[in-house]
């Protein structure tokens, strides 16, 4: 069967990470990498192997089947429309977009020239929340909150050192790290509406928050509490936790699963099976076999939640 071909825009952490995931993906091919820094894409080059180009048009006549953004969020709209004159699908990177405004406009670009699209949340295809669901299925009783806490000693942290990733402009953890668990929350239990919320910045204006409070209810009338803290004595710390009337199952740090019950301690339940990949995904979705992708309609939607916690 014929590969995959996806085009890669933008070499920063994450990027690295796609170009790994699909050079070690026996169904893709890496049609080209760009961006802007040269220096950036002669590395890459050697180290991979990979055609790179600092033109987008060059990349983009390539007419690969799939392209990647994996740029700062204020670029993401520019990008699509120029991906979308071309007719080529998109997968972006989250947050969708540098606003609701810009969200709008993807959707609206890629549904003009009907393309598919995909957003990146890598932990929707995780191992951890594939074991979260299976244990929602069984012994919770009533569904009583949702909680999400994320703690940082320091933000940005000491892997993710970049021009924009502090500032206010379009970094900060809510735009970061957020988005992965309103989206987990909005596929599990449908959407939210904010009931308020308070944001906290320091006074040098160019940085991003430094904490948030905030309450929530799904549709369906769960109440959800959000909470956000950055520059304190602490390890950082990640907890989704989903309370039941029987049991409580939390997601710790990312790839962690915890159950806990009624004047028991809480136990760690092994996550060994993972659902398919992001990259199979959206090779299946072109093939037209049934898939798990969030198109940027999704997207939008978690858009407006973190656009709603950042005013």
């Amino acid at each position: 069967m014929t590969k995959t071909t996806i085009g890669i825009i933008g070499t920063g952490v994450v990027g690295e990470r796609i170009i790994n995931q699909a050079l070690q993906n026996e169904h893709y091919e890496i049609a080209a990498i760009f961006d802007t820094n040269e220096e950036r894409t002669a590395q890459l080059a050697e180290k991979y192997n990979v055609p790179t180009t600092n033109d987008l048009q060059d990349l983009l006549n390539l007419k690969p089947d799939w392209v990647y953004i994996g740029t700062p969020p204020v670029s993401h709209a520019t990008l699509a429309e120029e991906i979308a004159k071309h007719g080529l699908h998109i997968l972006s990177e989250k947050p969708l977009a540098h606003d609701a405004a810009d969200g709008e406009t993807m959707v609206r670009v890629a549904n003009d020239v009907k393309v598919k699209t995909a957003m990146h949340f890598p932990l929707m295809y995780g191992a951890a929340v594939h074991q979260l669901k299976k244990e929602l299925t069984s012994g919770m009783g009533d569904i009583t909150r949702i909680e999400l806490h994320t703690y940082f000693p320091e933000w940005p942290r000491k892997w993710q050192q970049n021009p924009w990733i502090a500032s206010r402009e379009q970094g900060g953890f809510i735009r970061e790290i957020f988005p992965h668990y309103l989206q987990l929350t909005h596929h599990l239990f449908g959407d939210l509406n904010i009931l308020a919320y308070e944001t906290t910045y320091p006074e040098n204006t160019e940085l991003c928050e430094t904490g948030v409070s905030a309450l929530a209810k799904t549709t369906s009338g769960i109440p959800v509490v959000i909470n956000g803290l950055a520059g304190i004595g602490q390890e950082e710390r990640i907890d989704y936790k989903i309370f039941g009337s029987e049991k409580v199952v939390t997601l710790r740090n990312w790839s962690q699963v915890y159950t806990s019950k009624a004047y028991e301690p809480e136990v760690e339940v092994p996550a060994n099976t993972a659902p398919e990949s992001m990259l199979d995904a959206c090779r299946k979705v072109l093939l037209g076999e049934e898939a798990f992708i969030v198109p940027f309609e999704e997207g939008l939607k978690v858009q407006r939640w973190i656009d709603e916690l950042l005013k």
